[in-house]
């Protein structure tokens, strides 16, 4: 067996049982924050469960903004700032409630960016290149976020939520119907027809089969094939055809720096300007929702290691190390946040999505003006 027939096998080995690594991954990360987080010196059973009710919100959370597609720090973010508060009798200082949210975000982005893979919604192309664009950035406003004051953080996160209210109010996330094969059997990805659920042969001609493109370094089911003017055809693994273009980086570039810093600085911005700049630069919407998926998960990843980390190579940062991770709440919150990620996409199947958006726009707006307002210090 040749390296590449090696790795595409892991590749769909993986992806076809992704549901089982998913729920993995936040056993984990439990266990081992458990057996070997620094913690305080007094820990016990109490420590641990102290914050078990943040399951219940971060659950809630994560199912809605995978549902609306746009970043968990959106909602976890102000959450921890507005409602935490009053349920524990604590409030949590800049760095360490974005550090919650991203480590969080990073989990319950993870998990619905493998869904999108699985069902070939992702131009891995186009999202290496973004997350390559992103990360001076996203790692610019992770360090940012340890040393601007309070009053400002609260200003810029205001900032951040009212440009992705108006985002969600404007943009148009309905899923259009994608053009399909032209053959009423059902079709496989990389070209051929389904023969008792399994796929028959990869020469569309060979069996009377659709033309369709068969990318043999795909990563998933999707076949994709790129003309030579550069026009991208996809096929998912519903057989559905989309066809685009890669062009226009240089305001994807644009979105995503600016995304980016914001991002690390407040632990979202990158999703809501990202998906606007692909649909505006003509990506199918299903294409642009699933990479975007990947790029804010990566990201999200990426700053989550900077607040964890970063703090000590940061001259008159806060003192932030990684004992200072509230690890009794973000062993609550990631498991969370990764159920929240699998259950979504069936509560878009049974809800309108574009009440929930809109909602989600109404919610961002007020709690810009609350942030606002904490910023000038009226409370």
């Amino acid at each position: 067996m040749t390296t590449s027939s090696s790795t595409d096998s892991i590749q769909k080995t993986f992806l076809k049982y992704q549901h089982v690594f998913v729920f993995l991954a936040p056993l984990l990360f439990v266990a081992a924050v458990y057996f070997a987080a620094p913690t305080p010196a007094d820990t016990g059973t109490g420590y641990w469960l102290d914050y078990w009710w943040l399951f219940l919100f971060f659950l809630l959370g994560a199912t809605i903004v995978n549902t609306v597609g746009i970043s968990g720090s959106a909602l976890f973010v102000p959450f921890l700032i507005f409602v935490f508060p009053l349920l524990a009798g604590e409030t949590l200082s800049p760095e360490t409630l974005v550090k919650i949210g991203l480590i969080s975000e990073s989990f319950g982005l993870s998990s619905s960016a493998l869904a999108f893979v699985q069902y070939g919604l992702v131009d891995r192309k186009l999202a290496l290149s973004l997350v390559l664009g992103a990360i001076p950035f996203v790692v610019a406003g992770a360090l940012l976020s340890f040393i601007i004051p309070a009053p400002v953080f609260h200003a810029l996160l205001g900032v951040a939520l009212i440009a992705a209210s108006v985002l969600l109010f404007r943009a148009d996330l309905g899923h259009e119907e994608p053009s399909t094969s032209g053959d009423d059997a059902d079709v496989s990805a990389d070209g051929g027809e389904q023969t008792d659920g399994l796929r028959a042969s990869s020469d569309p001609q060979s069996d009377g089969g659709p033309d369709l493109p068969d990318d043999e370094d795909k990563l998933g089911p999707a076949g994709v094939e790129t003309a030579a003017d550069g026009t991208v055809t996809r096929v998912d693994r519903d057989g559905n055809d989309y066809s685009y273009s890669r062009g226009g980086w240089l305001e994807r570039f644009g979105n995503y720096s600016v995304g980016g810093v914001f991002q690390g600085l407040a632990g979202f911005g990158v999703g809501e300007l990202g998906i606007i700049s692909m649909l505006r630069t003509n990506v199918p919407v299903r294409i642009a929702i699933g990479t975007n998926h990947i790029v804010v998960a990566l990201t999200a990843v990426l700053a989550s290691l900077v607040h964890v980390f970063g703090g000590q190579f940061v001259p008159g940062a806060h003192n932030i190390s990684l004992a200072s991770t509230p690890w009794n709440m973000v062993v609550w919150t990631v498991p969370a946040t990764v159920t929240g990620g699998q259950i979504a996409p069936y509560v878009s199947a049974a809800i309108d999505t574009a009440l929930i958006k809109k909602g989600v726009g109404v919610i961002f707006a007020v709690i810009a003006v609350a942030l606002f307002l904490m910023a000038s210090g009226a409370f």
